[in-house]
């Protein structure tokens, strides 16, 4: 598989530090809000990186942070009169539903900082030892780049040019512009861990550098996250662990693209902002996802009320093709079918198409469009050949490749599927008593559930809206 590396700015071969496992590093939600439908786009895409990871045979561990303790949790914390604690964990629990209803798998682990402040204030002090960081007299200790002569290598800037639109805010007392906090001071009524240098709390960038040092290792083999993060968040996580731990911090970046809405960047100063639960109501989970993973990950996506219902379109299609496929099944026989092999094998050159997609830097829109081919070779040459063995052939590959794009994942529960089928099995009865009225009542009850019936020669098919 090859990878763009954001840190080489060209695709590289996959090489991870022990044969057949990857380290990942993914970096989480600063839990203060819901999350929005720019949160979701890493969430997705990152998850689906994983699958396919898992699918070629790797051992992924996966570590997601929680940033459940930062400027914006104190800011919500006095909005609504609780503390940081009430306000992470309530967004916490709301990031749950929100990715759990769009099929992302939780992390090998989901740290939080405030777990790991001791790892946090023993990388500090060895910064503050080696010359790195110094500290302040009203408790913040900071991080100094220009001793650091590779930062800015992510970003690809140099340090000059990044020093432009820097500044001192007022009551900062670091030393130059670039200088960036490891550990703030606590202020009156603020929450506050002890330290050497006083009560206070980690910055932004350290509490990353400490989870991976802890949770994978001095040098991992990826670390990811959205385009908006590279500088100064990644760039500063880079200075930090090389300096302090003395060996490459990670060995493949890969960032996702920005998500644009009616062609314009997202922004609440825009208005055009929205959260993944916002869209949900409206659309459900599942277009969000599709979305997420329909265009190559590093280019820019635009959300809009037309693309969002294209979504739902095309994963109608897939569902129709699966709901095909399970009553095909049951009215397949054990049969042979002359060019059985031939078809098989071109059911084959789709998983092969699929996997020189993916593993292109996770091309997830060729992917889909492999899909989308075996669903075309399923139309033309497996539904009606009523072999048993075809069709279920034919469900195992449409289901090995949905899965590892995450998709399809709400065909109906089993109690509900029996209901529909007590349904239609009473409105054949009606028709065959040539009781018309009640044949109809009981179509256009499933339709009100968004369930559309098909008469065919083999017996009613459904689908869902």
């Amino acid at each position: 598989m090859r990878i763009y590396n954001t840190l080489t700015r060209k695709k590289e071969e996959l090489k991870t530090i022990t044969e057949g496992e990857v380290k990942i590093y993914a970096c989480g939600p600063t839990v203060y809000n819901y999350i929005h439908i720019g949160n979701a786009r890493p969430l997705c895409v990152f998850d689906t990186f994983r699958r396919y990871l898992e699918y070629r045979g790797y051992n992924v561990k996966f570590v997601q942070n929680f940033t459940d303790i930062d400027d914006k949790i104190i800011k919500k914390a006095i909005e609504e009169g609780s503390d940081y604690k009430t306000v992470s964990e309530k967004y916490i629990e709301e990031f749950w539903k929100d990715v759990k209803g769009m099929n992302v798998r939780e992390a090998t682990v989901h740290p939080k900082a405030t777990e790991n402040i001791d790892e946090i204030i023993n990388i500090i002090s060895t910064l503050v030892e080696k010359g790195y960081a110094y500290p302040v007299e009203n408790g913040d200790v900071y991080f100094s780049p220009k001793n650091f002569n590779e930062y800015g290598k992510l970003s690809h800037q140099p340090l000059e040019d990044l020093e432009a639109g820097a500044r001192i805010n007022i009551g900062e007392l670091k030393k130059e512009p670039m200088d960036f906090a490891l550990w703030k001071g606590a202020k009156p009524g603020e929450p506050y861990w002890e330290s050497p240098w006083g009560k206070g709390r980690p910055g932004w960038h350290i509490e990353c550098s400490a989870m991976v040092r802890r949770y994978l290792g001095n040098t991992i083999d990826i670390h990811c996250g959205g385009q908006d993060l590279i500088f100064p968040h990644h760039e500063n996580e880079i200075a930090q662990s090389e300096c302090c731990n003395g060996v490459p911090f990670a060995n493949y970046w890969m960032h996702n693209g920005y998500i644009n809405v009616d062609n314009v960047k997202m922004s609440k100063s825009l208005g055009n902002f929205f959260t993944v639960r916002d869209v949900a109501e409206k659309y459900g989970y599942e277009p969000i996802r599709y979305l997420m993973i329909s265009s190559q990950y590093r280019s820019p996506i635009n959300y809009s009320v037309d693309i969002i219902e294209q979504c739902k379109a095309s994963l109608q299609r897939l569902y129709t093709c699966r709901d095909s496929l399970d009553f095909a099944l049951k009215n397949s026989e054990s049969i042979s079918v002359e060019n059985a092999e031939e078809i098989k094998k071109q059911l084959d050159s789709r998983r092969e198409q699929f996997i020189t997609a993916m593993d292109d830097d996770l091309n997830t829109a060729d992917g889909i469009a492999a899909v989308f081919e075996l669903v075309k070779d399923i139309n033309v040459s497996v539904l009606n050949s009523n072999s048993k063995e075809l069709i279920e052939y034919a469900i195992s590959l449409f289901d090995e490749l949905t899965n590892v794009l995450g998709l399809v994942y709400n065909r109906g529960e089993e109690s509900l599927d029996e209901e529909i089928e007590k349904l239609i099995e009473a409105r054949q009865t009606a028709r065959k008593e040539k009781n018309w009225a009640e044949a109809d009542r009981i179509r256009d009850e499933l339709k009100a559930q968004g369930i559309i019936l098909e008469d065919t020669p083999q017996g009613v098919k459904w689908h869902r809206e």
